[in-house]
């Protein structure tokens, strides 16, 4: 009879294990990490367990960061640092790597010294623009994931999750933040980190809203969600996306671009040539959004012409129109600088509100924090950081397009109100 009881009691507990473990595998089903804002530089980095942040770069072919490849022999590999095993070049993630061939970058042609024993790959630093020889290695992540309130630590990650990265000697670092231990890379490639999760559902979508402020973190998810901020408790952040289609010019594209019909500064479209069959593109490691030479005067034109009301300013550089920031307004009491509207190929508008048009510079001044790319601009815009902080950014690779929320400060919120602190054991 003890022997029934105490087997009744070992099967509920396995049950408890099983449907605890089936709970968190149906409600935790999205990965969430915190972003980090560097005050000097205004560079984003995701913070990375279990050690070293990593800048978001949303164009490198692979993950990156300082590191040795080491394999030592006889040894448990679990979190010590010289523990790193090489890939061979024979691997599929090393033929998708060497499919991004940076010409700028040194030869990859050693095979006649290490044979097939190593992965070369030439890991870029896209601050400084220098890059590397170095080899594709792997490397253990710790996730947390969410059910979009709270957070936990996925069962079986005894020493953390593996992923495929490069190594890179100490030198690439130079004009990163300081803290941060190498690139991460958040592109179409296929050893892009969140295509490298091991999870159907979570592989090919992911968040980014990128903070505003050093004291803050914003936030990552890699899921379809739900998104719970705690300033708005219930509301699932997915229902106020809009969508566009995101453009991938060929299979070895890496970056993520959109189509716009117009721009309208306060609803008035600037006088343009047409820019429907133009690229823009997102960048993360462009500080402030960049246009090509004419569409940048034209805009700058309007923009001063609907701002005529208030003080100018001397420009301070890179910025070319300043005006006086106590007349400019804040979010609290309101901007009176007119919205700037991106209308997405979808037809659906991206506004722009003061908080990411206008960069307060100091001694009174606040400028139009836009830049001329120049006549020769690859694509004819680039959307820097300044314009997405604060903004809900919805990437959905698997269908191939963009959600996006325009400001969340305008709403009552910002991408500094996830909780990070409700940690469910």
């Amino acid at each position: 009879m003890h022997l029934v009881k105490l087997l009744f009691f070992v099967l509920i507990s396995c049950s408890r294990d099983v449907l605890s473990q089936y709970y968190y595998y149906t409600h935790f089903n999205t990965l969430v990490l915190p972003i980090l804002k560097d005050a000097e530089t205004s560079l984003h980095s995701v913070s990375w367990l279990p050690r070293g942040d990593k800048l978001i770069d949303l164009d490198a072919p692979f993950t990156w960061r300082d590191c040795v490849v080491r394999n030592p022999p006889m040894v448990a590999c679990g979190l010590e640092e010289g523990c790193r095993f090489p890939l061979r070049c024979d691997r599929t993630l090393c033929k998708e790597a060497h499919s991004y061939i940076n010409p700028s970058c040194p030869s990859l042609n050693i095979t006649a010294k290490y044979g097939c024993n190593i992965c070369a790959v030439t890991p870029l630093n896209p601050v400084s623009k220098s890059c590397k020889l170095s080899q594709l290695t792997t490397d253990l992540v710790i996730f947390y994931g969410t059910d979009g309130r709270n957070i936990a630590v996925l069962s079986g990650q005894t020493f953390g999750v593996e992923l495929v990265v490069s190594c890179a000697p100490s030198s690439l670092l130079r004009s990163l933040p300081k803290g941060v231990d190498g690139v991460a890379a958040f592109s179409w490639s296929a050893l892009a980190f969140p295509l490298q999760v091991d999870k159907p559902d979570m592989a090919n979508k992911f968040v980014l809203c990128l903070p505003s402020s050093s004291k803050t973190p914003g936030v990552t998810f890699l899921g379809v969600g739900p998104f719970y901020f705690t300033s708005f408790p219930n509301l699932d952040l997915r229902s106020i996306l809009s969508y566009t289609p995101m453009v991938r010019k060929h299979k070895t594209s890496l970056g993520y671009h959109i189509r716009i019909n117009r721009i309208s500064v306060r609803g008035i479209s600037i006088p343009i040539p047409s820019i429907k069959s133009a690229s823009v593109r997102l960048s993360t490691v462009t500080p402030y959004t960049k246009l090509r030479s004419d569409i940048y005067k034209a805009f700058v034109s309007s923009f001063s012409m609907a701002t005529t009301n208030i003080p100018r300013l001397k420009s301070v550089q890179p910025f070319s129109l300043c005006l006086k920031s106590s007349a400019v307004g804040s979010v609290e009491k309101g901007f009176r600088v007119p919205t700037i509207d991106l209308e997405m190929e979808s037809g659906k508008k991206w506004t722009i509100y003061g908080d990411n048009s206008m960069k307060r510079v100091g001694n009174g001044t606040a400028c139009l924090a836009f830049l001329d790319g120049g006549l020769k601009m690859k694509d004819v815009i680039v959307i820097g950081t300044f314009q997405m902080e604060n903004n809900f950014l919805f990437l959905d690779l698997e269908n191939q397009k963009l959600g996006f929320s325009s400001s969340l400060l305008a709403r009552g919120t910002s991408c500094g109100s996830f909780n990070f602190t409700a940690i469910v054991e």
